[in-house]
Formats: C-alpha cells, structure tokens, sequence
C-alpha cells in the first residue's frame, strides 16, 4: 500500500464511543473523544478564492468542519449558532480567521422567523454578498415508541430542520447570482429510516424533495441546489440525542466500513459542491455514509 493511501476502515477512531449524555444541542468540549473537524489536517488549495458563504449550525460538528475547509479554501465565512453554543462559535470563528479569511458569527434560534432571514441580510452586510448557502442546522431525539412522541420535541424537529430552511432561503434567493450554490445537509435517514428518529427522518426526506424541487427553479438562473446525506458521523449531536450506552458504543459499526464517521470526512463534498468543480451537478444527493447505499 503506498504511503500516500490510507485504509479507510483505520483512517479515524475504529472502537465505540464511551457512555455520556449532553442536552441539546451539545458542546464540542463535552464530547467525549472529541470530534476531528479536520483542524490539524484539512489543507485548501484556493478552490473557493474570493465566495462568501452562510453555514446554518456552523459552530461544532458537520457545519465547523465545512466552515474550515472553506476558509482554508479561500471563502469567507458567516456561521449562525444557538446563543448557548457561542464557545464552540468562538472557536470555529477564530479557526477561519487563522486561516486568513473574514469569519463572523450570528447568534439566534433559526425557528424565529424574523432571525432566520436576518441571517442572510447580515451575512451580505458583514461578507459583501453571498455566494454559497448550506443550510445545516438540525435537531434530532431518541423516541421509544411513536406513543411517546411529545409534540414539542416534534414541533422542534420540524421547525429546526424544514421551516427554518425555508425561511432563509426565500430570503437568500431573490439575490443569489448565477454561480451561487446552495447546499442542504440530508441524512441517510432520508432513505432507511430508523423507528427511534422517526420524526427527524420525516424532515430529511422532506429536505430531499426541497431539493430536488429548487433546483428544477433555480437551475435556470444559474444556481444550483445539491445536498449531502451524512451516514453515522461522531459530532455533539449524538451524545445530545438520549441514545443508551450500548448504542454509543456500537454507533457506526454496522457500515461496510466498520466505524463512524468524523465530521472533517464530510468537508471535501461541500467543498465540491460549492466549487466550480461541480458546475454540472445540481438536484443531487452526494452519500457519505461509509458505504451503506441510500
């Protein structure tokens, strides 16, 4: 094996995770190991030079990792955060700035209307504009039985997860410009859905036809709509989700590839679908789930 090609199945953490509980919507500091946003070792090569991009929940997890790799990428960088993430936010906004680019952060609950297009007319304020929108903020219970679904937590996954997206993107919209590219953070519980989550699989099946359906309306302006379907991947959101110790412990192992995923494995597709690299890709759903089919 060449020394340039790492084994997939060894590249991160192979074993379970250890037994720990966090409430919503989880801190980076408190997850126990914490995950690997790719501050060490993601390396850009001026892929995105000169966009400004908005990343929804951009302060830990997926959305840190995608927020380095932009700025690392040449992009400045807008992240929105719950009031109480505003450490992790900190810490994702200094990692930007190391890198060289703008970063800023904007604190609110994205389900208040008013907040989640405030976002964009912030962002286009503090950036300059706004070329690239990922829409990644999300919200996600364990539910024992659809008998004990409580409305609230229901109401929460919906209003997090789909109308929030809704709102920011009819505030995005109306000035995006040709080029620009909005991207969505699916899940494979879009396509095999687990009883346990059963709401929040509701809502990525949703966010699959939102995408397929604005980029059959944005295309012709020039704007493409994509989104990535993460499998299992190790952020704050999974000690936050009321899972027992013998579901940390066995999270990811039931994948090809034997492990969870780390969250600086997901920064290269939104990299990709951010870039001109994918000029021709729109309406599309990219897997990285450690080779379970969507």
């Amino acid at each position: 094996m060449s020394e340039n090609t790492a084994d997939p199945r060894h590249a991160h953490r192979e074993e379970g995770f250890p037994s720990q509980h966090q409430d919503q919507p989880g801190h980076t500091d408190e997850t126990m190991p914490k995950p690997d946003h790719g501050e060490e070792s993601y390396v850009g090569h001026g892929r995105l030079e000169g966009r400004r991009a908005l990343i929804t929940g951009g302060d830990s997890g997926i959305g840190r990792a995608a927020a380095i790799a932009f700025a690392r990428e040449g992009a400045d960088v807008a992240i929105v955060h719950l009031p109480e993430e505003q450490a992790d936010a900190d810490e994702t906004v200094g990692l930007i700035r190391e890198a060289g680019r703008n970063g800023i952060s904007l604190a609110g609950d994205i389900r208040d209307e008013t907040f989640a297009a405030d976002i964009v007319f912030e962002t286009r304020k503090a950036l300059g504009g706004l070329d690239v929108l990922v829409l990644n903020a999300g919200y996600q219970h364990d539910i024992d039985g659809i008998e004990n679904l409580r409305t609230e937590r229901m109401r929460r996954v919906f209003e997090t997860n789909l109308l929030s997206q809704l709102f920011t993107t009819r505030a995005a919209m109306p000035d995006l410009e040709p080029g620009a590219s909005i991207i969505v953070t699916a899940s494979i519980q879009a396509f095999n859905p687990s009883p346990g989550l059963l709401d929040y699989a509701m809502t990525k099946a949703a966010q699959v036809a939102f995408v397929k359906a604005l980029a059959e309306e944005a295309g012709p302006r020039g704007v493409r709509v994509n989104a990535v379907a993460p499998g299992p991947i190790w952020t704050p959101l999974i000690p936050a989700t009321g899972w027992d110790a013998e579901r940390l412990k066995t999270f990811g192992s039931d994948t090809p590839l034997g492990r969870a995923g780390q969250p600086a494995e997901l920064a290269g597709a939104y990299v990709y679908l951010a870039s001109t690299e994918s000029s021709y890709v729109s309406g599309s759903v990219l897997a990285v789930t450690g080779g379970k089919p969507l």
